[in-house]
């Protein structure tokens, strides 16, 4: 890269108004070096501290959901310390409201579960989906789910709309790339 395009990249990213981006893998270690970027770019903003939170904690559930279910890893399924998983994620400034947007490959097979999952959240009221989020505390963890199931209720509680997701192929024929936007 040379200066140039450094300039109309910086320049891209202000018109945009990107407070955050990183694309590469993602580990627990690399997830709280990131946070703490995050936390204190939050704490220089003008967003009210109740927006910060919920910022900096869809930010979390969206990287460490790249960790538990990126389908790209630099080390093996079965291993079960700190994992390196490859996606992406973004937080920017629209207006009043913050974005957060996240990408990472997913195995083709998980693509219902994923629908099933967060679909049917985007019709629900916020009393609803706390209601959910509660009882999902008292369960037990979900078969096949790495964290306690609670990741996409935490991005619906917290959202000021619904969340918006979609798939797309990505030249393999074992993953679809899985995006998911969050507005708060």
């Amino acid at each position: 890269m040379n200066y140039d395009e450094y300039r109309e990249f910086t320049s891209l990213v202000r018109q945009r108004d990107i407070v955050f981006y990183y694309f590469g893998y993602f580990s627990q270690s690399i997830i709280s070096a990131m946070a703490e970027s995050v936390r204190l770019q939050l704490e220089k903003s003008d967003a009210a501290p109740s927006k910060r939170r919920k910022i900096f904690s869809s930010f979390v559930e969206m990287a460490q959901n790249i960790t538990h279910y990126s389908l790209d890893s630099l080390t093996p399924t079965e291993q079960r310390d700190e994992q390196l998983r490859q996606g992406s994620v973004c937080i920017g400034r629209d207006g009043d409201h913050y974005f957060l947007l996240c990408a990472n490959p997913i195995a083709v097979d998980n693509v219902e579960l994923l629908r099933q999952k967060v679909e049917p959240l985007g019709t629900m009221s916020v009393d609803e989906i706390k209601r959910l989020y509660r009882e999902s505390l008292r369960e037990e963890t979900p078969e096949g789910s790495k964290g306690g199931g609670l990741g996409f209720l935490t991005l619906a509680r917290d959202a000021s709309s619904p969340l918006e997701f979609s798939f797309a192929p990505c030249g393999r024929t074992d993953a679809v790339m899985f995006f998911i936007k969050a507005t708060i």
